[in-house]
């Protein structure tokens, strides 16, 4: 706790004071420019790794940042309804879709119901990524644990970006060309990004 109270000082002591004109200016407006779904990761920091400041990035962060299909619902959806919000309210003009290595999120789709059955919310949660799973298998060439947790953190990325197109008003953006869908596979260890190019249906490194 303490650790916590003593960022707090750094920052208004520090950052704040740095950057006070534009803390000013956002005080009561925001555009960002780009959705940023990612994994509730504590190694996943947006902004650090995209070089974004305040003001940039509107962030959507939860388990193995799953995109939940488009439906018309009365229950309470937090990530659908941040998905509007963005596109609908905030205008973005991008939506990033990054997972990254050594997801736990990604590695429990390979887990059976009852080795998660200590944790019923996230095996609940990880169902709309049930696919995943089985196309991993068809892929998977030498079944190596690393090749398995590569594959299942870049596929998931893939089943994400086809959820997002479920929205009818992200599917409309994108075909007018007002949304530009991104999907990134971050490697923590050595701070890679590799993007998914559409035209080589291949995830690639980002120079």
């Amino acid at each position: 706790m303490k650790e916590l109270f003593r960022g707090i000082m750094r920052f208004r002591r520090d950052d704040f004071e740095s950057h006070k004109e534009l803390f000013q200016q956002l005080g009561r407006v925001q555009k960002p420019h780009t959705l940023f779904i990612g994994c509730s990761d504590s190694r996943v920091v947006p902004n650090l790794i995209t070089g974004t400041g305040p003001g940039e990035l509107f962030v959507v962060r939860n388990i193995a940042n799953i995109v939940p299909p488009y439906r018309k619902t009365e229950e309470y959806v937090s990530t659908t309804s941040a998905i509007e919000y963005a596109v609908l309210a905030l205008g973005v003009s991008t939506i990033v879709v990054c997972g990254h290595s050594n997801c736990g999120g990604c590695s429990a789709l390979n887990l059976s119901p009852q080795e998660l059955q200590e944790l019923p919310h996230v095996r609940k949660w990880l169902e709309v990524s049930a696919e995943v799973r089985p196309r991993v298998d068809k892929l998977v060439t030498e079944d190596t644990p690393a090749e398995r947790e590569w594959l299942t953190e870049q596929v998931n990325i893939l089943v994400q970006i086809k959820n997002l197109l479920t929205y009818p008003y992200v599917r409309e953006r994108v075909e007018s060309g007002t949304i530009k869908l991104l999907g990134w596979h971050y490697l923590i260890e050595t701070g890679e990004i590799f993007n998914f190019n559409d035209v080589t249906q291949n995830f690639e490194l980002v120079t």
